[in-house]
């Protein structure tokens, strides 16, 4: 795994959410396990964090894994989260967007778990990835859901917005991808997180996600049989056909 650039931003976001979300074990299965089939060959996560998504990134067996991730502080916790890779992993530090003449037509998928919505030009970030990806290459969205739920808590953490299935697909198809799936995900998160973190200006908490996080089989279970029409998240595979 390569260090750090000389050049590299510094970026300041000491990742709370992820911190608080480091519990939700089933929750991150459950989001591996729905981009699984999209995870071959060259493989990049955007906005990797501390590498635990990555870590699950690895069992799929891709080819290589670049990692992007801005923050200094998360950056640093990437070599202890990921131990001893089992392919080739190259980590910068910095945005696909500042390294994507680097990268063009380098990859065979590109993930986005939870990034896309701090983003402030999510339709141009897109365009970039596009171009990024090989022919037939795709890439994997996961953002939160629904503008209604925006709360204090989401802007504390620096999400910009939240999608809506009609919003996510036209950015998608704007930027030249043709939408292969996209579906809500977690449609019981719904009332809590409205109650508790909207009108209720809460925080994400170790025992608040853990809570939660053992119910996740059930609602899994349940959703992977009854799409439901809507949901506290929104996940998306898009393809470059040429």
């Amino acid at each position: 795994m390569n260090g750090p650039r000389a050049d590299a931003p510094k970026h300041v976001y000491e990742g709370r959410d992820l911190e608080a979300m480091s519990f939700a074990r089933n929750y991150h299965r459950w989001i591996g396990d729905e981009v699984r089939d999209a995870v071959r060959g060259d493989v990049a996560e955007v906005g990797a964090g501390d590498g635990r998504f990555a870590a699950r990134l690895l069992e799929f067996a891709p080819r290589s894994l670049t990692l992007f991730e801005p923050s200094a502080a998360m950056y640093a916790l990437q070599p202890r989260t990921l131990g001893a890779p089992t392919c080739p992993v190259t980590r910068e530090q910095a945005t696909l967007v500042e390294r994507a003449d680097a990268y063009r037509g380098a990859f065979d998928a590109v993930i986005y778990n939870n990034v896309l919505e701090h983003v402030v030009d999510d339709a141009g970030e897109l365009v970039v990835v596009r171009d990024c990806l090989r022919p037939g290459g795709a890439v994997c969205v996961f953002v939160p859901a629904l503008p209604m739920l925006m709360s204090d808590f989401d802007r504390s953490i620096g999400h910009l917005r939240r999608y809506t299935k009609p919003a996510l697909g036209a950015v998608l198809e704007g930027a030249g991808f043709r939408v292969e799936r996209m579906h809500y995900v977690d449609a019981p998160g719904v009332l809590p997180w409205l109650v508790a973190m909207k009108w209720g200006r809460g925080q994400l908490s170790q025992r608040k996600v853990q809570a939660y996080d053992r119910v996740v089989p059930v609602v899994r279970w349940v959703e992977q049989r009854v799409r439901p029409p809507f949901g506290k998240s929104l996940l998306a595979i898009a393809r470059r056909d040429a």
